[in-house]
């Protein structure tokens, strides 16, 4: 069976000897498209000892599939907003419809949201006006920030400072370096890595994961990108999270039972799930 772009997917990894939890994956761009789907892909996620997932939305087609999601399986919990390549024309209608999704009981953070200055897709000001007013849907809505930083970490920190952070701020598969992470972890803030800490070459990456505190991290797939190392350029699901969770734990010093427990553990507390089985 294959996933986005019909690459195919790896062979499951050796299961968590305890459960985590998949703080971010896009569950419909990994081939989910029905109810059975969904209960699918979360089986084959349990198999490898990955206990829940929230899946996110970047429009309002992916926000209210998220949705639907998110009560097809008690697995899953959702999170809603326009991704930043996405704000070049939003209107009222646009953002009303997601701070509607935003009050649904399964919706557990806003996002992603934030600047992406990588794709050419929607310019500076659209994006940073955008990312401001999801700042405040996450206040008015007492949810976690999701944050989206590619390539503008500065511009993400500057406004964030501007608007004053909600009271969670979660930065989606962290890409900054080990003063990036000091700094944002000296903020309260949350990081989240995803795949690309296996990556050979991320010697920094690895540096940030070692040093943020116990409580402000989390493991994600961002699937069905970012496959990690031994599978780079195959298709992500939330069932190859073991890589990610051996990888955060190899460069933290610690076991992978201690992040799985851990990360999960963080996962319930800033997305209020309750305990996940």
């Amino acid at each position: 069976m294959t996933a986005h772009g019909r690459r195919p997917r790896p062979e499951p990894p050796e299961p968590l000897g305890v459960p985590t939890f998949d703080s971010h994956t896009h569950l419909d761009a990994c081939g989910c498209e029905t109810d059975a789907d969904v209960v699918a892909a979360m089986d084959r996620a349990a198999a490898t000892g990955v206990a829940g997932a929230v899946t996110i939305a970047d429009d309002l087609a992916a926000a209210r599939w998220a949705v639907g999601a998110a009560h097809a399986d008690p697995r899953v919990w959702a999170a809603v907003a326009l991704h930043p390549t996405r704000t070049a024309s939003v209107t009222a209608d646009d953002l009303a419809e997601i701070e509607k999704l935003a009050a649904d009981d399964r919706v557990v953070a806003i996002g992603e949201t934030g600047l992406d200055y990588y794709w050419d897709h929607s310019p500076p000001a659209p994006q940073q006006e955008a990312f401001r007013w999801h700042i405040d849907l996450a206040k008015r809505t007492g949810k976690p920030l999701m944050i989206h930083d590619r390539d503008a970490h500065d511009d993400v920190l500057r406004i964030l400072r501007e608007e004053g952070a909600p009271e969670t701020v979660v930065f989606h598969c962290f890409s900054g370096d080990a003063a990036m992470a000091r700094e944002c972890a000296d903020a309260g803030y949350v990081l989240s890595f995803a795949g690309p800490v296996t990556f050979t070459k991320n010697h920094e990456l690895r540096a940030a994961a070692a040093l943020v505190p116990d409580a402000q991290y989390l493991v994600e797939t961002d699937a069905p990108f970012l496959t990690p190392h031994p599978h780079r350029g195959r298709a992500n699901e939330p069932y190859v999270l073991p890589w990610t969770v051996r990888g955060v734990a190899a460069a933290r010093g610690e076991t992978e039972e201690r992040v799985a427990e851990t990360t999960r553990h963080n996962a319930e507390r800033i997305f209020r799930t309750g305990a996940t089985r």
